[in-house]
């Protein structure tokens, strides 16, 4: 027996040291790759030397004697904290991710090469002005000037996802930064998705007067009757089930819901305590470790500017220069319509137009897959746009036999100049200056909103699509591709977009809400990304006659949903306070235990209550119980929450209370019936989950953000380590957002948010403040993974000054470029 033992304690010995010895060679061939912050590098293309000053947040600032030698440090400082996010999404613009991970992406390299967001890149590059062009060069010289160094330096390939993965790292081109801009416009896009919404359901509602209960335009927005979607093709059928496959964590765009959210508001200086303005912006996207967001401080000869800045893009998206600043919300342009185009019976490879057939564009393109076999695909294009099959978007459910579906996009375009926009903001100083360098944007459409020391404005930038008054659809279905009436004309002139400056109560905002009453088809939209958090804001904003930057803060951090205090009393009103005496454990019991809770809350959707908890899952369930008998095999679309629905059921407008008698049930059933019913199903669902203490449920164990990586994320080996979970309060309809998926396992999981926060005070710029989601490396295994990510929970910001020597003050290090 001893021998054995001796051995048996050898071999785990063996073991053990085997293992430790592995992880420490893991750790130092994966860490080769994290920078140096106070090296010293010679490098080609520079005028002078340059110096980039990292903050004890590991947020540079970039000095330079030139803008040119300002924009290659960037380029540089981007390349080494992010090389693997700018390398995705430029693979993803080019359609070339499944020559890395095989067929998972195959379908989404597909879309991409159809789309052609890379080819309309490059062909942009000869619409840049000279500025611009030279703006973008001197970025990718600084990004080449970083790769340059991994090489000749043996730095681990730059990332460690490029150790797992092997491609050839192509040099970064004017092209690529153009692409991000496209890839950004995707991930913002859901017009689309909504056309092809409306579309399925209205063929399945028996009652058409029903379609605007379930897809309600805002309060206050009358739309002039529409053609049903079956009246404008006989031939389709009520469902089609859809073969679109779920949306790979690489795919840019989440879905309905998810497209885009963000908030910003300003202060005029009679409405601040300091007599100069206020900014605030939050821009909300889905949240991925890293977070898309990179901070940095940029000093170019017209002055410094310091922000958020997106890598792969030379330009500080959203932040402040010395006299100026600027926010960006989703705008929520109806810049995307989608065509049936009837195809020619006798010849398939024609379509019909208003002057006749006519034939496709065509391409042929192969898409390299690894561990398979080449894909070759033809790419084909109508006079309206790329022609997209029907297993993306769900576009085969709402396209009638013999005809194929194609999109116009402002984004499709050879002649993309919105990064001159960005040059431009940069260096503008005064309201006018900024709003002019909006007239270069194309997509995606933000609003911008300016404050200068002395004025605020709100400008609408991006290209709005010119429809002719005569269209049946405007845009809200799918049209004819083959009337004249439903083409676009081109896009409108700059001055058309909205516009507001300095208004009378000195007070400006938007939170993806309705911002114009205009007629079609200067509409702006018919479908916009808020309805109930623009409440919430005017009262924070009303409340008091003058604001500060921490007033600025506590909005911007506000979890109280106006949405809950509207919905309960009007879904409860029947139930509060008429149960009876039960039995502890019974559903009654429980149900009682409930309602209590539920009526001394006063909405805030704080993580440590659970309240929130019981009110979301209410809801889920009462819209699900609501929809499911009507709807049948489209429910599942309608999993999130759409608030105004539910008021008008429970406030019976137009009849919408229609929805609460379930159809093939003989008993007439009542909207208090359904609700009382629909809060058993939640507090059984709630119980199987977390038990069945109320009292010990916590809305921060099921709203928990979760910024997943990538590609490593849904791995059991990596995940662990990429990825980053953080309990957080707030909700779909808080200022303080924080967007659920509304999918089970995990309806109300944490996906999209303020990945950026910023409020900018101009009577003392220098304590302006910002913050991001995450941290400012890409390096799993670097300090500065998620160093800013617990700060971001608590809702604590750090320092955004551009006082050199407090940038210097307690710096991690000074990397400094000189010429070669």
């Amino acid at each position: 027996m001893a021998p054995f033992l001796r051995w048996m304690i050898r071999i785990v010995t063996a073991a053990l040291v085997l293992a430790v010895l592995t992880l420490f060679v893991g750790w130092w061939i994966f860490s080769r790759s994290i920078p140096d912050y106070d090296a010293q590098w010679r490098v080609s293309g520079l005028n002078a030397p340059v110096s980039i000053v990292r903050t004890n947040a590991n947020v540079p600032h970039i000095f330079g004697e030139t803008d040119h030698d300002v924009f290659y440090g960037l380029g540089f400082a981007h390349a080494q904290d992010r090389l693997w996010q700018m390398l995705m999404m430029r693979r993803t613009a080019q359609g070339r991710l499944s020559e890395l991970f095989g067929e998972r992406t195959l379908r989404l390299d597909e879309l991409m090469r159809r789309l052609d967001l890379y080819g309309h890149a490059s062909r942009s590059v000869g619409a840049q002005d000279a500025e611009t062009l030279a703006m973008l060069q001197a970025y990718a010289d600084g990004v080449n000037a970083w790769l340059g160094q991994v090489a000749d330096q043996a730095l681990g390939r730059g990332a460690p996802e490029l150790l797992l993965f092997t491609p050839e790292i192509a040099p970064w081109r004017p092209a690529d930064s153009i692409a991000v801009v496209n890839m950004m416009a995707l991930q913002l896009a859901g017009h689309h998705e909504t056309e092809v919404l409306r579309a399925r359901t209205s063929l399945m509602l028996n009652d058409p007067a029903r379609l605007a209960d379930i897809l309600p335009d805002p309060p206050g927005a009358p739309v002039a009757e529409l053609p049903e979607y079956a009246a404008l093709f006989p031939d389709m059928p009520r469902y089609v089930a859809s073969n679109t496959a779920p949306r790979d964590p690489l795919f840019p765009n989440m879905g309905p819901g998810l497209a885009g959210a963000s908030n910003a508001w300003a202060a005029a200086p009679s409405r601040s305590a300091t007599g100069a303005a206020l900014l605030a912006n939050d821009p909300h996207l889905g949240l991925t470790a890293p977070t898309i967001w990179y901070l940095a401080r940029l000093e170019l000869t017209t002055g410094g500017v310091i922000g958020g800045t997106v890598p792969g893009m030379p330009i500080v998206l959203a932040g402040r220069g010395e006299e100026i600043g600027w926010g960006l919300t989703s705008s929520y342009m109806d810049d995307i319509d989608l065509f049936i185009e009837e195809l020619n019976p006798d010849n398939r490879e024609e379509y019909r137009t208003p002057d006749g057939w006519a034939e496709f564009e065509t391409r042929r393109t192969i898409i390299e897959v690894a561990d398979s076999t080449p894909v070759t695909i033809t790419l084909r294009w109508t006079e309206n746009g790329p022609v997209i099959p029907g297993h993306h978007w769900n576009f085969d459910a709402i396209t009638p036999p013999g005809h194929v579906l194609s999109m116009a996009w402002t984004a499709f375009t050879d002649e993309n100049t919105s990064l001159r926009t960005g040059l431009e903001l940069m260096r503008a100083r005064t309201i006018e200056e900024a709003q002019a360098a909006g007239q270069y944007f194309v997509a995606p459409s933000q609003n911008l909103t300016i404050a200068t020391r002395d004025r605020i404005a709100m400008q609408v930038i991006g290209h709005m699509p010119w429809r002719l008054v005569e269209s049946e659809t405007q845009g809200r279905i799918p049209s004819r591709g083959w009337v004249a009436e439903e083409r676009w004309q081109g896009v409108t002139q700059y001055f058309a977009n909205p516009h507001f400056e300095d208004p009378e109560g000195g007070i400006l905002g938007n939170t993806n809400n309705r911002m114009v009453d205009r007629d079609y088809p200067l509409h702006v939209s018919h479908s916009w990304g808020d309805t109930q958090r623009i409440r919430r804001w005017e009262h924070l904003m009303q409340s008091r006659q003058v604001h500060t930057r921490d007033s600025f803060i506590e909005a911007q951090l506000d979890t109280v949903s106006q949405t809950a205090r509207t919905l309960l009393p009007l879904v409860g009103r029947e139930l509060w306070f008429t149960g009876q005496a039960a039995p502890a454990g019974t559903p009654e019991a429980r149900r009682g235990e409930a309602l209590d809770l539920l009526a001394a809350w006063n909405g805030e959707m704080n993580e440590h209550l659970p309240e929130p908890l019981i009110y979301a899952a209410w809801m889920r369930a009462l819209q699900q119980r609501l929809v499911q008998d009507e709807l049948g095999l489209l429910a599942p679309e309608f999993q999130r929450l759409e608030p105004i629905f539910i008021e008008r059921v429970y406030r019976d407008i137009d009849g919408a209370s229609d929805w609460c008698d379930v159809q093939p049930s003989t008993i007439e059933e009542t909207c208090t019936d359904i609700a009382r019913m629909a809060l058993d199903d939640a507090l059984q669902y709630l119980t199987e989950e977390y038990g069945g203490n109320i009292s010990s449920w916590r809305w921060g164990d099921a709203h928990e953000a979760v910024h997943e990586h990538q590609v490593l994320g849904g791995t059991s080996l990596f995940g662990w380590a990429v990825n980053i979970r953080q309990s957080t309060s707030g909700g779909d309809n808080t200022l303080n957002r924080g967007r659920t998926t509304a999918e089970l396992p995990t309806p109300f999981r944490n996906v999209h948010a303020a990945g950026y926060r910023g409020v900018y005070d101009f009577a003392d710029p220098d304590s302006s403040v910002f913050i991001t989601a995450t941290g400012q490396s890409g390096h799993p295994l670097s300090r500065y993974y998620d160093n800013l990510g617990e700060l971001w929970r608590r809702g604590e910001y750090i320092p955004m000054s551009l006082d050199p020597e407090l940038a210097a003050a307690g710096n991690i290090g000074i990397t400094t470029l000189s010429p070669r």
